[in-house]
């Protein structure tokens, strides 16, 4: 495959949610995976709904995600190219004036439905005569635009649907152009794709009736053979089954990053989800990357259960090895030569990144004393072996005081865990001992802070 471009074209109106990442991974995999090209493209020509701070937080959370764009641009930056096709289409008779109002196209709609017919625009419009046009311009309408379909079947290979076909006299013409001037999606988006050069255009399922429209508008804008590759993947939806939206903030990725769920068991469930690869953690994008089918895909619903991206997101942290997190354990002042061999006594025991930050009290910090039999401890300090510990001293400390006392079990270990950390469970004291020190211990079994 020669050099594939694609796009991701979110509407600033809102936070990005998972199953707009979906989309946004989808496309960057592909690209990457095909030393290609991936624009993030921001649909702002609704400019009232369109905000800067979403436009801002949507790159944040893709950078987030891993995805790095090779362009970024926004359509209300290029209304002059929208405005040329628009004439080009009015000039090849391809683009008319209606006047009809929002009331009466809903009247039309349902004297058609009350008839058993699909509520597909009649084209009166057409009919209309140069004076009936100014008649009602003169009663202050004003008129929208529709692109006149040509009758017949469009046909694509849709990348993960396949064979793929609509009869394009079971659609209305659409409306590309409001009363007001502004433009509905379908044209700015063509046009931006052909400017652009786009290739493969991958997207959710929901659009794949305007597909048959788009090829049809990127045949009229720039000839026959021009339309891009399309492929139409199935949408995530929430556990009951509920589509999801950007408008309600539900599982936005900023929630997501928030919440403490790790980028890689988003981007993980946003793309095996609903495909015959079971879902499971990944190490990097790379990984995924490498294996990525899109016929992978299936075409039935695909359930996101935020309960599996919890317990997800740990099993992703649990297999990150140190280098992987170096960075973002600094940032917690989490450095020095214990930092390695506290990540990997730790990590299995971690939720989230951030409870690594209590654990790096235990071991640097000072936690208050919990005593549970005093007098065992008291013996448990004076037994402690001499450093260097390894891994080997907790073995071989706790193998003299249960040949010492008889002690075994939870007996044994038990008050040892509550004295040295001050918690009921957590990593294995064989990796945490060492880390801790014997001053520590013996202030700790001793019932000091420290």
């Amino acid at each position: 495959m020669s050099h594939p471009i694609v796009r991701f074209a979110p509407s600033p109106t809102g936070r990005i949610h998972i199953g707009n990442a979906r989309t946004a991974l989808l496309n960057y995999l592909f690209a990457r995976r095909h030393h290609g090209e991936f624009i993030l493209r921001f649909d702002d020509t609704d400019i009232e709904r369109s905000k800067e701070e979403f436009a801002a937080s949507i790159e944040v959370d893709l950078a987030w995600l891993g995805i790095k764009p090779t362009l970024i641009l926004r359509q209300s930056q290029r209304f002059a190219l929208y405005h040329d096709a628009a004439e080009k289409l009015r000039a090849a008779h391809r683009l008319y004036p209606c006047y009809e109002t929002a009331e009466e196209l809903d009247r039309k709609r349902k004297r058609l439905q009350a008839r058993g017919l699909p509520p597909i625009y009649d084209r009166a419009a057409l009919s209309l005569t140069d004076a009936d046009r100014a008649r009602l311009e003169a009663e202050g309408r004003r008129p929208h635009w529709r692109f006149k379909l040509e009758p017949g079947t469009a046909h694509w290979d849709d990348l993960i649907r396949g064979e793929s076909r609509i009869d394009c006299a079971s659609l209305s013409d659409p409306i590309l152009i409001r009363e007001d001037g502004s433009y509905l999606y379908t044209l700015p988006s063509v046009v931006d794709d052909i400017d652009c050069r786009i290739t493969h255009v991958i997207r959710g399922e929901d659009h794949v009736t305007n597909t048959a429209v788009q090829i049809q508008l990127f045949e009229a804008l720039s000839g026959p053979g021009h339309a891009p590759s399309f492929g139409h993947h199935n949408l995530l939806s929430s556990a009951t089954g509920e589509g999801l939206s950007k408008r309600t903030g539900a599982l936005s990725i900023g929630s997501l990053h928030d919440q403490g769920i790790e980028s890689l068991a988003v981007a993980a469930a946003a793309v095996l989800t609903g495909s015959s690869v079971a879902l499971h953690p990944i190490r990097d994008l790379e990984e995924m990357i490498a294996t990525l089918d899109l016929s992978s895909l299936s075409r039935s619903q695909a359930r996101f259960d935020p309960a599996e991206l919890a317990a997800l997101s740990a099993r992703t942290l649990h297999q990150l090895d140190f280098e992987a997190v170096r960075d973002r354990l600094a940032a917690h002042d989490i450095t020095g030569y214990k930092a390695k061999a506290f990540w990997e006594a730790v990590r299995g025991n971690l939720t989230v990144f951030l409870d690594c930050i209590e654990w790096w009290r235990v071991v640097e910090g000072e936690i208050p004393p919990v005593t549970e039999d005093s007098e065992f401890l008291a013996l448990a300090s004076q037994r402690l072996p001499e450093e260097p510990w390894d891994e080997k001293a907790w073995s071989f400390w706790t193998s003299r005081l249960k040949d010492e006392t008889g002690r075994k079990g939870k007996a044994l270990f038990h008050p040892l865990r509550l004295a040295l950390t001050g918690r009921e469970t957590g990593p294995e004291l064989a990796a945490l001992l060492p880390l801790i020190g014997k001053l520590k211990a013996t202030a700790r079994l001793s019932g000091h802070v420290a």
